[in-house]
């Protein structure tokens, strides 16, 4: 299989994967008739800001507290999952049950039991030279296969994994014995990842899959730019299976074919794909990295960040396809729920359905344009889209369509980037990590605290 742009190599792959795996599995996605009567009426009472955020980390909070799987202690890959639960996205969950301790959703000793309750299934789950699959059975911590030939290791998820359970650790610092053995169990994870053996023969890029049966079949390589740039931060820093700075210069960043350079609505992008792809790619990795102030010899990640996160918002504002309702309070193109399936949106990729996770995981950012479209899709469409776990999956007011789904991996960045907004709390507690600081001074980093 060829991929038109190598830094959108794993996205095509995963997306149609995604498809098939929502077309097996989720009757969520109900189109509803045409309404031509929406209106521009207040949904519900105007609150201050400080509270509006409170409120929607929260409510969003629950699905990782609430709708953690019962064995496991781990986040449901979706509401309708069963007994699937996902590596990656509880690593975005455990951020937010530190999110949930620090804003009183939860007492701190709610937060160690809950998190100890998952490092102590996580370690007797399936593993493979330390990595562990996409998903993993709830009940019983053996593999669920994410596609055909994807039933062993995902490094990709697996750094998702590791990053949450790092700044969970930097958090829960206590002497006390129950924090003590649960910083332990967390560096023991992550010290038993053989991130260099992902090269593949010693080659100088990492793999995103192996598995078991198949091998290296999906051959798939972790190049830039995507989400993934924790994965190379991470095995950069391990004690005892890191990669050289060759391997994140020459495979990640291709000597220098991720950049980009062009000018897409207004703004200069420095790296990436034609209009910057969806915008999880400014999301996952950067939950914990903290992009403010850090450079290296590609990018400046707080201008790469912000650009990518403009571009989105000027084309929603541009809106040349002429969807109904896309403007400047109703933006925000990423990977997620559509009628009948799902994709990765972007400008190139546009089907008129907007993801909340997309403007509002932007808020550290794109301050004024994500408090817009928060406001939008609270006060003025949050009859249709708020709900139990907070904002679901998409809508499309084009189609007067609106998911009943909530994502992990949707609903874990809306909690972390709305405190990396207001305090910068996970950001500060993952770059205190040693692990961080050695992973991104190895690979030719500078910023704070570096």
């Amino acid at each position: 299989m060829k991929y038109p742009f190598k830094s959108f190599a794993f996205g095509f792959l995963m997306l149609s994967i995604w498809v098939i795996s929502c077309k097996k599995g989720s009757s969520d996605n109900t189109v509803t008739p045409p309404d031509s009567s929406q209106n521009d009426t207040d949904k519900f009472p105007r609150i201050p800001d400080e509270e509006l955020l409170t409120l929607v980390q929260k409510q969003t909070f629950r699905y990782f507290w609430d709708f953690g799987h019962p064995i496991s202690g781990m986040a449901r890959e979706r509401n309708t999952s069963g007994d699937v639960v996902t590596t990656g996205g509880t690593g975005f969950g455990l951020m937010a049950m530190v999110v949930g301790v620090e804003r009183g959703f939860i007492t701190q000793a709610e937060g160690v039991e809950r998190l100890q309750k998952i490092l102590n299934f996580l370690k007797t789950a399936d593993r493979f030279k330390g990595a562990f699959p996409h998903w993993l059975n709830g009940n019983t911590g053996k593999v669920q296969p994410f596609s055909g030939k994807d039933n062993g290791a995902d490094l990709v998820e697996t750094a998702f994994l590791m990053e949450g359970l790092l700044t969970a650790r930097q958090y829960f610092s206590s002497q006390g014995p129950t924090e003590v053995t649960l910083r332990g169990d967390i560096t023991q994870l992550y010290n038993a990842v053989e991130w260099d053996w992902f090269r593949k023969n010693n080659g100088n890029v990492l793999y995103w899959h192996w598995s078991p049966n198949y091998n290296w079949d999906m051959n798939l390589p972790i190049q830039g730019w995507n989400e993934a740039l924790v994965v190379y931060v991470l095995a950069a820093a391990s004690p005892g299976h890191a990669i050289p700075k060759s391997v994140y210069d020459q495979g990640w960043a291709q000597n220098g074919a991720l950049k980009n350079g062009q000018t897409y609505n207004g703004i200069v992008l420095p790296l990436g794909s034609p209009s910057g792809g969806p915008l999880f790619f400014e999301h996952y990795s950067f939950l914990g990295i903290d992009p403010r102030g850090l450079k290296d010899s590609y990018a400046d990640y707080d201008i790469q960040t912000k650009a990518h996160s403009l571009i989105n918002y000027n084309y929603a504002v541009a809106n040349p396809k002429g969807y109904k309702g896309y403007g400047a309070d109703c933006w925000g193109l990423t990977a997620s729920d559509i009628p009948n399936g799902y994709t990765a949106s972007s400008p190139t990729n546009d089907q008129g359905v907007i993801a909340p996770t997309a403007a509002l995981a932007s808020l550290p950012y794109t301050p004024e344009e994500s408090m817009k479209a928060l406001h939008f899709f609270y006060y003025k469409i949050g009859d249709k889209l708020w709900g139990k776990y907070g904002f679901t999956d998409a809508f499309s007011l084009t189609q007067a369509w609106f998911a009943e789904s909530y994502l992990a991996i949707d609903q874990g960045p809306i909690i972390v980037m709305i405190e990396n907004y207001r305090s910068q709390l996970l950001w500060n507690l993952f770059m205190s990590a040693p692990e961080t600081k050695t992973g991104l001074k190895t690979l030719g980093f500078s910023g704070p605290g570096l």
